[in-house]
């Protein structure tokens, strides 16, 4: 045998055993990268899913703190009509109220009872509305007054007017001066 044919052999069986010892290395090597790749390929894949999980999530959040903050107005609207009510039946209980339970054509009747307790403007707008509607004169009629006081003014007994038409009586006189 020749030389070279020897070299050539050992040459062959070196890269031969060379391929046997690096080939398992390039196979692992191989795997490793392509479960580098599949572990990379999961993490994005999940990474997406989590952020559109987080946006949804926070839209949802946003909504309900919109809707919270509605129903802590409509709360709060509830709660002030509640207190206007409340008011109300206070205002009525201590009989502040009264003309808004009294017609125009009621007010001579009730006049002695929730006299003291009228609005003077409500009053005399009434007045004037109801003058206007029986079409009396001013002349005859003295302005604002209440027909109670009319009657106790015409007939000048003072002692006979209630403390508010008395107050009402005062009040035109010192309009006047």
């Amino acid at each position: 045998m020749s030389t070279g044919l020897i070299i050539a052999i050992v040459v062959i069986v070196l890269i031969l055993i060379a391929l046997l010892v690096l080939l398992p290395r390039m196979r692992a090597k191989s795997q490793e990268r392509k479960a580098q790749k599949e572990l990379e390929s999961r993490r994005d894949r999940v990474a997406t899913e989590n952020r559109h999980a987080a946006s949804t999530r926070a839209s949802e959040a946003e909504k309900a703190e919109q809707q919270a903050v509605v129903a802590q107005q409509q709360a709060k609207a509830q709660r002030a009509e509640s207190e206007r009510l409340e008011a109300e039946a206070q205002m009525h209980e201590r009989g502040l109220a009264d003309d808004q339970l009294i017609e125009d054509h009621e007010r001579d009747r009730f006049g002695n009872v929730a006299g003291p307790k009228h609005d003077d403007d409500a009053a005399d707008t009434r007045a004037d509305a109801a003058d206007a509607r029986s079409g009396t004169a001013d002349g005859d009629v003295r302005e604002g007054e209440p027909p109670a006081a009319r009657q106790a003014g015409d007939s000048g007994d003072a002692a006979n007017r209630s403390d508010y038409e008395q107050g009402r009586v005062d009040e035109r006189e010192s309009e006047r001066r």
